[in-house]
């Protein structure tokens, strides 16, 4: 699924194709179960004729405003990816939502229908929006609201409290693996137990791995394919997670794969002792 970084890549691989640009039509797969609870002919209304202004994104999610006070939120699921094609483009059997400029086609392609599709018309940024958790980076995420929720799910893994989007908002199953790892804390840990050191050391490299992310994956300033990835230095753990026989990039032991929260978890054993 993708994460906080990706999702900004994402949103500035359609901002800068759709910058200046008004929309001269709308096709879209009504059925499709990334449009649940929202009114695709509404958003065809709304959006026909209408000119891109701004976007953002939070979490793992996306938002994007249009004249007429038109919002669009995009979460891209599991398998959800926002693409710039031609104008002329003709939407495959995936790309469920395109939005036709005199330049461009945005299209967001979701195979697999986890992701979502939310509008709303109104001068204001949608509840669905606002009430998202306080970004990682902002001055909110301070180090006594992450002890304070740890305490109150002091029995559950760290690894899973890590994935609680009502805190830690855009960290998912990577980001979470990368920060433990520099760390050195296990993934199993019950989050009731780690001192006081170790949580402001969490708390810090929350910030660390999501601005990192945000450098290396969205800041490059070039949102085209292959890969997003591509950047990512390989002294992080993430190159060394994805599958079995993978080694510690610091200490060149072995890692370990095992599922924790319901996610499949890799660690150091000679780093991060439980």
């Amino acid at each position: 699924m993708p994460e906080f970084a990706e999702v900004e890549f994402f949103r500035k691989r359609w901002a800068q194709a759709a910058a200046g640009q008004r929309i001269k039509s709308v096709q879209l797969h009504p059925a499709a179960k990334i449009f649940r609870g929202t009114s695709p002919a509404a958003i065809q209304r709304a959006l026909t004729g209408a000119k891109y202004l701004s976007s953002e994104a939070q979490a793992k999610q996306m938002l994007f405003r249009f004249s007429g006070g038109a919002w669009v939120g995009v979460h891209l699921g599991m398998s959800g990816e926002l693409r710039a094609e031609a104008t002329g483009y003709t939407p495959l059997k995936h790309d469920h939502f395109v939005l036709k400029t005199a330049k461009v086609s945005l299209v967001f392609s979701d195979p697999r229908m986890f992701g979502r599709v939310q509008f709303d018309l109104g001068p204001a940024a949608p509840v669905w929006w606002t009430k998202i958790a306080p970004p990682i980076l902002s001055a909110a995420f301070t180090v006594e609201a992450v002890t304070a929720f740890l305490q109150r799910r002091a029995r559950a893994p760290i690894k899973a409290v890590l994935l609680m989007q009502e805190r830690f908002p855009g960290i998912g199953n990577w980001m979470a693996d990368e920060i433990l790892w520099r760390t050195s804390i296990h993934p199993r840990r019950r989050a009731g137990t780690l001192k006081p050191a170790e949580i402001e050391a969490l708390w810090k490299e929350c910030g660390r791995v999501c601005r990192q992310a945000l450098d290396t994956i969205a800041g490059r300033g070039n949102y085209l394919p292959p890969d997003l990835n591509a950047h990512i230095p390989k002294t992080w753990l993430f190159w060394h997670r994805w599958e079995d026989g993978g080694r510690d990039p610091r200490t060149g032991t072995p890692l370990a794969r095992d599922e924790i929260g319901g996610r499949t978890t890799c660690w150091s054993p000679a780093r991060q002792k439980l």
